[in-house]
Protein backbone atom coordinates (compact mmCIF):
# COMPACT_ATOMS: atom_id res chain seq x y z
CA UNK A 1 0.00 0.00 0.00
CA UNK A 2 1.37 3.40 -0.99
CA UNK A 3 1.55 6.47 1.18
CA UNK A 4 -1.52 8.69 1.39
CA UNK A 5 -1.09 11.76 -0.86
CA UNK A 6 -1.37 15.26 0.53
CA UNK A 7 -3.52 18.12 -0.74
CA UNK A 8 -2.20 20.25 -3.59
CA UNK A 9 -1.90 23.32 -1.35
CA UNK A 10 -1.42 22.94 2.40
CA UNK A 11 -3.95 24.56 4.72
CA UNK A 12 -2.20 26.82 7.20
CA UNK A 13 -3.37 28.40 10.42
CA UNK A 14 -3.25 28.21 14.20
CA UNK A 15 -6.27 30.25 15.30
CA UNK A 16 -8.98 28.47 17.33
CA UNK A 17 -11.58 29.18 14.62
CA UNK A 18 -9.41 27.61 11.92
CA UNK A 19 -8.40 24.60 14.03
CA UNK A 20 -12.06 24.04 14.87
CA UNK A 21 -12.84 23.73 11.16
CA UNK A 22 -10.04 21.21 10.66
CA UNK A 23 -11.44 19.14 13.52
CA UNK A 24 -14.88 19.16 11.88
CA UNK A 25 -13.31 18.02 8.61
CA UNK A 26 -11.48 15.15 10.33
CA UNK A 27 -14.70 13.95 11.96
CA UNK A 28 -16.84 13.89 8.84
CA UNK A 29 -14.18 12.86 6.28
CA UNK A 30 -14.59 9.06 6.74
CA UNK A 31 -18.32 9.16 5.97
CA UNK A 32 -19.92 8.75 2.53
CA UNK A 33 -22.43 11.49 3.30
CA UNK A 34 -22.50 14.71 1.26
CA UNK A 35 -21.05 17.85 2.83
CA UNK A 36 -21.88 21.50 2.23
CA UNK A 37 -18.98 23.95 2.62
CA UNK A 38 -20.05 27.55 3.19
CA UNK A 39 -17.81 30.61 3.25
CA UNK A 40 -16.98 33.97 1.74
CA UNK A 41 -14.96 34.16 -1.46
CA UNK A 42 -11.30 33.35 -0.95
CA UNK A 43 -11.71 31.42 2.31
CA UNK A 44 -10.43 28.14 0.87
CA UNK A 45 -13.57 26.08 0.19
CA UNK A 46 -11.83 24.01 -2.49
CA UNK A 47 -8.91 23.23 -0.17
CA UNK A 48 -11.37 22.00 2.46
CA UNK A 49 -13.00 19.75 -0.15
CA UNK A 50 -9.58 18.33 -1.07
CA UNK A 51 -8.85 17.65 2.59
CA UNK A 52 -12.18 15.85 3.00
CA UNK A 53 -11.22 13.64 0.06
CA UNK A 54 -7.66 12.89 1.17
CA UNK A 55 -8.71 12.07 4.75
CA UNK A 56 -11.41 9.66 3.57
CA UNK A 57 -11.10 6.07 2.45
CA UNK A 58 -11.64 7.36 -1.09
CA UNK A 59 -8.21 8.98 -1.25
CA UNK A 60 -7.07 6.53 -3.94
CA UNK A 61 -9.99 7.52 -6.15
CA UNK A 62 -10.48 10.60 -8.30
CA UNK A 63 -11.00 14.06 -6.86
CA UNK A 64 -12.82 16.02 -9.54
CA UNK A 65 -14.11 19.57 -9.30
CA UNK A 66 -16.45 21.80 -11.25
CA UNK A 67 -17.42 25.45 -10.81
CA UNK A 68 -21.14 25.55 -11.59
CA UNK A 69 -21.07 29.32 -12.13
CA UNK A 70 -18.38 29.07 -14.82
CA UNK A 71 -20.42 26.94 -17.23
CA UNK A 72 -23.58 27.87 -19.12
CA UNK A 73 -26.76 26.24 -17.88
CA UNK A 74 -27.18 24.38 -21.14
CA UNK A 75 -23.74 22.75 -20.77
CA UNK A 76 -23.73 22.03 -17.02
CA UNK A 77 -25.98 18.97 -17.27
CA UNK A 78 -23.72 17.58 -19.99
CA UNK A 79 -20.57 18.19 -17.91
CA UNK A 80 -22.04 16.50 -14.84
CA UNK A 81 -23.81 13.52 -16.38
CA UNK A 82 -22.28 13.15 -19.86
CA UNK A 83 -24.07 12.46 -23.11
CA UNK A 84 -24.73 9.59 -25.50
CA UNK A 85 -23.47 9.55 -29.07
CA UNK A 86 -26.00 11.36 -31.24
CA UNK A 87 -27.58 13.18 -28.29
CA UNK A 88 -27.30 16.40 -30.28
CA UNK A 89 -25.63 17.76 -33.39
CA UNK A 90 -21.88 17.22 -33.17
CA UNK A 91 -22.08 14.57 -30.43
CA UNK A 92 -20.34 11.85 -32.42
CA UNK A 93 -19.30 9.72 -29.44
CA UNK A 94 -20.13 9.05 -25.81
CA UNK A 95 -18.98 11.67 -23.31
CA UNK A 96 -18.52 10.54 -19.72
CA UNK A 97 -19.56 13.19 -17.23
CA UNK A 98 -17.98 14.12 -13.89
CA UNK A 99 -20.14 11.74 -11.83
CA UNK A 100 -19.18 8.82 -14.03
CA UNK A 101 -15.48 9.71 -14.00
CA UNK A 102 -15.45 10.32 -10.23
CA UNK A 103 -16.88 6.87 -9.43
CA UNK A 104 -15.22 5.64 -6.23
CA UNK A 105 -13.93 9.11 -5.45
CA UNK A 106 -15.14 12.63 -4.64
CA UNK A 107 -16.80 15.32 -6.74
CA UNK A 108 -16.56 18.95 -5.62
CA UNK A 109 -19.21 21.31 -6.96
CA UNK A 110 -18.44 24.96 -6.30
CA UNK A 111 -21.11 27.68 -6.56
CA UNK A 112 -23.87 25.05 -6.36
CA UNK A 113 -26.47 27.81 -5.88
CA UNK A 114 -26.07 28.63 -9.60
CA UNK A 115 -27.55 25.32 -10.81
CA UNK A 116 -30.85 25.15 -12.70
CA UNK A 117 -34.00 23.38 -11.49
CA UNK A 118 -33.32 20.49 -13.91
CA UNK A 119 -29.75 19.99 -12.69
CA UNK A 120 -30.92 20.21 -9.07
CA UNK A 121 -33.48 17.48 -9.71
CA UNK A 122 -30.84 15.18 -11.21
CA UNK A 123 -28.42 15.97 -8.36
CA UNK A 124 -31.07 14.95 -5.84
CA UNK A 125 -31.57 11.62 -7.59
CA UNK A 126 -27.87 10.82 -7.82
CA UNK A 127 -27.38 11.67 -4.13
CA UNK A 128 -30.36 9.56 -3.01
CA UNK A 129 -29.98 6.54 -5.27
CA UNK A 130 -26.60 6.84 -7.00
CA UNK A 131 -28.41 6.76 -10.35
CA UNK A 132 -28.40 8.98 -13.42
CA UNK A 133 -28.74 8.90 -17.21
CA UNK A 134 -26.49 10.53 -19.74
CA UNK A 135 -28.04 13.32 -21.78
CA UNK A 136 -29.88 11.72 -24.70
CA UNK A 137 -29.79 8.27 -23.10
CA UNK A 138 -32.34 6.00 -21.42
CA UNK A 139 -30.00 3.54 -19.71
CA UNK A 140 -29.73 4.04 -15.96
CA UNK A 141 -26.11 4.22 -14.78
CA UNK A 142 -24.87 3.79 -11.21
CA UNK A 143 -22.05 5.56 -9.44
CA UNK A 144 -20.51 5.69 -5.98
CA UNK A 145 -19.46 9.32 -5.54
CA UNK A 146 -19.03 11.40 -2.42
CA UNK A 147 -20.42 14.86 -3.18
CA UNK A 148 -18.97 18.00 -1.61
CA UNK A 149 -20.78 21.21 -2.56
CA UNK A 150 -19.80 24.79 -1.78
CA UNK A 151 -21.41 28.19 -1.87
CA UNK A 152 -21.06 31.72 -0.58
CA UNK A 153 -24.83 32.20 -0.86
CA UNK A 154 -27.41 31.77 1.91
CA UNK A 155 -29.02 28.57 0.61
CA UNK A 156 -31.81 28.40 3.25
CA UNK A 157 -32.92 31.86 2.12
CA UNK A 158 -32.81 30.83 -1.54
CA UNK A 159 -34.83 27.70 -0.73
CA UNK A 160 -37.41 29.77 1.17
CA UNK A 161 -37.70 32.05 -1.87
CA UNK A 162 -38.21 29.06 -4.19
CA UNK A 163 -34.88 29.55 -5.96
CA UNK A 164 -33.25 26.35 -4.66
CA UNK A 165 -34.84 22.96 -4.01
CA UNK A 166 -35.49 22.45 -0.32
CA UNK A 167 -35.22 18.65 -0.62
CA UNK A 168 -31.82 18.99 -2.32
CA UNK A 169 -30.66 21.39 0.38
CA UNK A 170 -31.76 18.88 3.03
CA UNK A 171 -29.63 16.18 1.43
CA UNK A 172 -26.59 18.38 0.74
CA UNK A 173 -26.67 19.78 4.26
CA UNK A 174 -26.24 16.48 6.09
CA UNK A 175 -23.55 18.56 7.73
CA UNK A 176 -22.36 22.08 6.99
CA UNK A 177 -18.79 23.31 7.42
CA UNK A 178 -18.70 27.09 7.68
CA UNK A 179 -15.31 28.66 7.07
CA UNK A 180 -14.33 31.70 9.15
CA UNK A 181 -13.31 34.82 7.19
CA UNK A 182 -9.72 35.97 7.59
CA UNK A 183 -10.77 38.95 9.72
CA UNK A 184 -12.01 36.43 12.33
CA UNK A 185 -8.58 34.75 12.50
CA UNK A 186 -6.19 37.74 12.78
CA UNK A 187 -3.46 35.68 14.43
CA UNK A 188 -3.11 33.66 11.23
CA UNK A 189 -2.43 36.70 9.02
CA UNK A 190 1.34 36.99 9.80
CA UNK A 191 1.75 33.22 9.46
CA UNK A 192 0.04 33.12 6.07
CA UNK A 193 1.78 36.28 4.84
CA UNK A 194 5.21 34.88 5.70
CA UNK A 195 4.42 31.63 3.90
CA UNK A 196 3.19 33.40 0.75
CA UNK A 197 6.19 35.76 0.80
CA UNK A 198 8.73 32.94 1.10
CA UNK A 199 7.05 31.00 -1.71
CA UNK A 200 7.11 34.09 -3.94
CA UNK A 201 10.75 34.80 -3.13
CA UNK A 202 11.61 31.21 -4.10
CA UNK A 203 9.64 31.55 -7.33
CA UNK A 204 11.66 34.67 -8.14
CA UNK A 205 14.91 32.77 -7.53
CA UNK A 206 15.82 34.78 -4.45
CA UNK A 207 17.91 33.10 -1.78
CA UNK A 208 15.84 34.38 1.12
CA UNK A 209 12.94 36.58 2.16
CA UNK A 210 14.17 39.43 4.41
CA UNK A 211 10.81 39.91 6.14
CA UNK A 212 8.26 42.72 6.52
CA UNK A 213 8.88 46.15 8.03
CA UNK A 214 6.83 47.14 11.12
CA UNK A 215 4.79 49.49 8.91
CA UNK A 216 4.02 46.68 6.46
CA UNK A 217 3.05 44.37 9.31
CA UNK A 218 0.68 47.05 10.58
CA UNK A 219 -1.03 47.29 7.19
CA UNK A 220 -1.43 43.51 7.09
CA UNK A 221 -3.01 43.48 10.55
CA UNK A 222 -5.40 46.39 9.97
CA UNK A 223 -6.76 45.57 6.51
CA UNK A 224 -10.21 43.87 6.64
CA UNK A 225 -9.36 41.44 3.79
CA UNK A 226 -12.76 41.22 2.08
CA UNK A 227 -11.17 38.78 -0.39
CA UNK A 228 -9.82 36.70 2.50
CA UNK A 229 -6.83 34.37 2.00
CA UNK A 230 -6.88 34.78 -1.77
CA UNK A 231 -6.64 38.56 -1.45
CA UNK A 232 -3.87 38.27 1.15
CA UNK A 233 -1.88 35.95 -1.11
CA UNK A 234 -2.18 38.30 -4.09
CA UNK A 235 -1.25 41.38 -2.05
CA UNK A 236 1.79 39.72 -0.47
CA UNK A 237 3.08 38.24 -3.73
CA UNK A 238 2.62 41.56 -5.53
CA UNK A 239 4.45 43.42 -2.77
CA UNK A 240 7.34 40.93 -2.69
CA UNK A 241 8.03 40.92 -6.41
CA UNK A 242 8.05 44.73 -6.51
CA UNK A 243 10.37 45.01 -3.50
CA UNK A 244 14.17 45.16 -3.25
CA UNK A 245 15.27 41.53 -2.73
CA UNK A 246 17.87 42.62 -0.17
CA UNK A 247 15.57 44.74 1.99
CA UNK A 248 12.45 44.13 4.04
CA UNK A 249 9.12 44.74 2.34
CA UNK A 250 8.19 48.30 3.29
CA UNK A 251 4.91 48.70 1.39
CA UNK A 252 1.98 46.34 1.06
CA UNK A 253 0.34 46.97 -2.31
CA UNK A 254 -3.28 46.23 -1.50
CA UNK A 255 -4.87 47.72 -4.58
CA UNK A 256 -3.18 47.05 -7.94
CA UNK A 257 -5.32 49.81 -9.46
CA UNK A 258 -4.06 52.44 -7.01
CA UNK A 259 -2.35 55.27 -8.88
CA UNK A 260 -2.32 59.06 -8.73
CA UNK A 261 -3.39 58.86 -12.39
CA UNK A 262 -6.34 56.55 -11.72
CA UNK A 263 -9.47 58.01 -13.34
CA UNK A 264 -12.05 59.03 -10.76
CA UNK A 265 -15.49 57.50 -11.09
CA UNK A 266 -17.62 60.37 -12.29
CA UNK A 267 -21.34 60.91 -12.66
CA UNK A 268 -22.65 60.83 -16.24
CA UNK A 269 -22.01 64.23 -17.84
CA UNK A 270 -24.97 66.60 -17.93
CA UNK A 271 -26.39 67.75 -21.22
CA UNK A 272 -24.62 70.89 -22.37
CA UNK A 273 -24.68 73.18 -25.35
CA UNK A 274 -21.85 72.50 -27.81
CA UNK A 275 -19.03 75.04 -27.87
CA UNK A 276 -18.85 77.71 -30.49
CA UNK A 277 -18.18 76.43 -33.97
CA UNK A 278 -20.38 73.36 -33.48
CA UNK A 279 -17.48 71.16 -32.33
CA UNK A 280 -17.79 68.65 -29.48
CA UNK A 281 -15.81 69.63 -26.38
CA UNK A 282 -14.68 65.98 -26.01
CA UNK A 283 -12.58 66.38 -29.14
CA UNK A 284 -10.41 68.94 -27.33
CA UNK A 285 -8.26 67.17 -24.72
CA UNK A 286 -7.04 69.23 -21.79
CA UNK A 287 -3.58 70.57 -22.64
CA UNK A 288 -0.52 69.80 -20.56
CA UNK A 289 0.66 72.41 -18.08
CA UNK A 290 1.99 75.41 -19.96
CA UNK A 291 5.51 76.62 -19.49
CA UNK A 292 6.91 78.62 -17.82
CA UNK A 293 5.59 76.88 -14.69
CA UNK A 294 5.93 77.32 -10.93
CA UNK A 295 6.88 73.70 -10.26
CA UNK A 296 6.68 73.98 -6.47
CA UNK A 297 3.13 75.34 -6.63
CA UNK A 298 2.10 72.73 -9.20
CA UNK A 299 3.43 69.91 -7.01
CA UNK A 300 1.72 71.46 -3.97
CA UNK A 301 -1.62 71.56 -5.84
CA UNK A 302 -1.18 68.03 -7.15
CA UNK A 303 -0.48 66.64 -3.67
CA UNK A 304 -3.63 68.28 -2.31
CA UNK A 305 -5.69 66.83 -5.18
CA UNK A 306 -4.24 63.33 -4.62
CA UNK A 307 -4.95 63.50 -0.87
CA UNK A 308 -8.54 64.56 -1.45
CA UNK A 309 -9.04 61.86 -4.09
CA UNK A 310 -7.69 59.16 -1.76
CA UNK A 311 -9.98 60.31 1.07
CA UNK A 312 -12.99 60.15 -1.22
CA UNK A 313 -12.01 56.70 -2.55
CA UNK A 314 -11.52 55.44 1.03
CA UNK A 315 -14.80 57.06 2.18
CA UNK A 316 -12.74 59.22 4.54
CA UNK A 317 -11.18 56.23 6.31
CA UNK A 318 -7.72 57.72 6.93
CA UNK A 319 -5.90 54.40 7.34
CA UNK A 320 -7.30 53.14 4.04
CA UNK A 321 -6.51 56.45 2.33
CA UNK A 322 -2.92 56.20 3.55
CA UNK A 323 -2.64 52.68 2.14
CA UNK A 324 -3.92 53.90 -1.24
CA UNK A 325 -1.13 56.50 -1.29
CA UNK A 326 1.59 54.27 0.14
CA UNK A 327 1.69 56.27 3.38
CA UNK A 328 1.42 55.23 6.99
CA UNK A 329 -1.52 56.54 9.01
CA UNK A 330 0.70 59.09 10.78
CA UNK A 331 2.36 60.20 7.55
CA UNK A 332 -1.05 60.79 5.98
CA UNK A 333 -2.32 62.80 8.97
CA UNK A 334 0.83 64.93 8.86
CA UNK A 335 0.26 65.83 5.22
CA UNK A 336 -3.45 66.48 5.76
CA UNK A 337 -2.59 68.93 8.57
CA UNK A 338 0.19 70.50 6.47
CA UNK A 339 -2.29 71.39 3.73
CA UNK A 340 -5.10 72.36 6.08
CA UNK A 341 -7.30 69.45 4.99
CA UNK A 342 -7.28 68.12 8.54
CA UNK A 343 -7.25 70.60 11.39
CA UNK A 344 -5.31 69.87 14.56
CA UNK A 345 -7.34 67.71 16.95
Amino acid sequence: MGDMPMEGERLLGESPAFLGVLEEVSQIAPLRKPVLVVGERGTGKELIAERLHHLSNRWRGEFLKLNCAAIADSLLENELFGHEAGAYTGASKIHRGRFERANGGTLFLDEVANTSALVQEKLLRVIEYGEFERVGGSKTLHCDVRLVAATNEHLPGLAAAGRFRQDLLDRLAFDVITLPPLRQRPGDIPLLAERFAMDMAAELGREMFPGFSPEACGVLRRHPWPGNVRELKNAVERSVYRSDPNRRVERILLDPFASPYRPAQADPPAEADPPAGGECAATHPRPAAALPLNLEQAMHDYEIAALRQALIAAKHNQRKAGELLGLTYHQLRGRLKKHGILKDD
